[in-house]
Formats: C-alpha cells, structure tokens, sequence
C-alpha cells in the first residue's frame, strides 16, 4: 500500500513538473523581465541599459496619444461586453431542437477560423469609400442618405467600425463556448422544472445562467483581454489613424518598442495593461457575481 502510494505521488508530482517548468519559463520568468525593463532606458539593441527609476511610468501617464489608444480600446471592451447575452441568447437558442442546428452552428464559428489578417483585409474592401459594399448595401436597401461617412477616415465611428469586424471574428467563438456549458446542465433538473410548470426564461434565469457561471466568467475575461490586446484589425484596416484615432493600446506599444526603438517605455505599457485587465476583470466579476447572478439563486 504504502508502495502504491509512493508510485501514486511520483506520477503526480512528474505529471505536474513539466507543466510548472514551461509556466516559470515562459510566464513567471518573462513577466518578472519585463517589470525589470520598466524601470530602464533600454532601447532593443544595446548590450546595456541605464537604471531610471519612475521615468518610463511618469512619461506613459503624461502620454495624450496613449490615453486616446486605451480610450479606443475601450469601445472595443463595451461594444463586445454588450453583445455577451446575445451571444449567449444566440447559444441557447441554437442549443434548442431547431432545424438545421447543426448548419447554423458551423456559419457561427466560421468566421473565428479564418486569419485575423484575412478578415481586415476583406472589411478593408468592404467599407472602402470607392466601390465597398458596404455603402452599395445601404443603397439597395434605401438607407443611402447613411453611405458615404467615411468607416475608415471618420474619427467619430472609425473605432465602431473596427469593433464591429472584431464582433463579426469573435462572437461566434463565444457562442460555441456557450453552447459547450449549456450541454452540460443536469437536464434532469430541467425537466423536472418544466414539470413544475416553468417557462423558459424561468430556466434560462434560475437554472441555465448559474450552471455556467464559470464559462460566463471566462467568456468576460477573454472579452477584457482581447479588447486590450487587439492589435490585427486596426493594424491591417487603420494602421492606427488618421493620427491615434484609431491606435489601440497594443499597436502603441509595439510602435513605441519598434519604431521609436524604446523598449523601456514600451514594457512599462505592457507591465500597466496586464494590470490594467486584473483590475478590470475584478471589478467586473465583483458586480457580476454581487448583484446579477446573486439575484438568480
């Protein structure tokens, strides 16, 4: 017994070493570097670097350019934060008996396979001032007093042009995973609610919602993260313009590192929006979890 044991332990703790090497190695070790860089003038090349203490993080917060690329990161985060119980409506509906289920199930999770650089090239055409569809759509269907705005140069809607081609990428990745957490609810206990004569919003609300709790906090997570770290669209389709416009945080900081050759500034901006979605990710599972779905339970 006591052999088994040992063997039991040993298979353990060599299942887990490799995991925890690859995650020090890759993760600890590199985060741990990047907060060190903060704190230099590195500039990519130069076997060494000058200790400045606080300078790159006074010059990030008294950087305008910057602040206007996080606020466009910011339509991205609420654009897809409003569009997560459509998704999630979307996942129940096609979770339902419905006719060709399966087929809709594919055209959703189409677009999230396709390269990210492919997808803004085709938007790019698509809202293109000279011929794009876009614009040749709002005409047939009588809406041409709305073409001609300029998707892609007007600074007023630039970023909500972007953020709905991300939305057309991602949404139907949040959909499948949705999907996914909906099939594992004890139908039992559904049946047996339907029994006792609730409706479907009724299951949706007390049953379904809190059973993936745990996938609702991931999909918020991943919409946090990815709204921070876009980077592919607005590169393709903007390359951040006309001006900041359209810049996001990500796109920012790589032109600050590989443009303007200042990697200390630049891994101060990454050190900041790691904290940055932390803290955005705790707030909102605070409210998330204090108020919407205590009230399910």
């Amino acid at each position: 017994m006591n052999s088994l044991e040992r063997q039991r332990k040993l298979f353990i703790i060599s299942s887990l070493a490799i995991p925890v090497f690859l995650l020090v190695c890759f993760v600890v070790f590199p985060a741990i570097d990047l907060f060190r860089m903060s704190f230099t003038n590195w500039d990519g090349l130069s076997p060494t670097s000058d200790f400045i203490k606080l300078d790159n993080y006074i010059a990030m917060f008294h950087n305008p350019d910057l602040w206007q690329s996080l606020k466009n990161n910011g339509v991205y985060f609420f654009v897809h934060l409003c569009m997560i119980p459509v998704e999630l409506a979307f996942a129940v509906l096609l979770n339902s008996k419905l006719r060709a289920a399966k087929f809709y199930k594919t055209m959703v999770f189409l677009p999230y396979i396709i390269n990210g650089v492919a997808i803004s090239y085709a938007f790019s055409y698509f809202f293109s001032p000279v011929n794009g569809a876009f614009d040749s759509i709002l005409e047939t269907i009588k809406l041409g007093m709305l073409s001609g705005h300029g998707w892609l140069s007007d600074e007023k809607i630039i970023n909500f042009t972007l953020a709905f081609v991300s939305l057309w990428q991602f949404s139907g990745y949040h959909i499948i995973l949705f999907m996914a957490s909906l099939q594992s609810v004890n139908q039992d206990i559904m049946e047996a609610a339907r029994i006792d004569g609730a409706n479907s919003w009724q299951l949706f609300r007390y049953i379904q919602t809190p059973s993936i709790a745990l996938m609702v906090d991931f999909v918020l997570f991943d919409n946090i993260r990815g709204a921070m770290q876009v980077f592919d669209i607005p590169f393709v389709m903007t390359q951040g313009g006309p001006g900041y416009a359209s810049s996001t945080f990500t796109l920012y900081t790589i032109k600050t590192a590989f443009t303007f050759a200042n990697f200390g500034l630049a891994s101060t901006m990454a050190v900041a929006i790691m904290i940055i979605i932390i803290l955005i990710y705790i707030v909102q599972n605070k409210i998330i979890h204090g108020f919407i779905l205590k009230e399910g339970k």
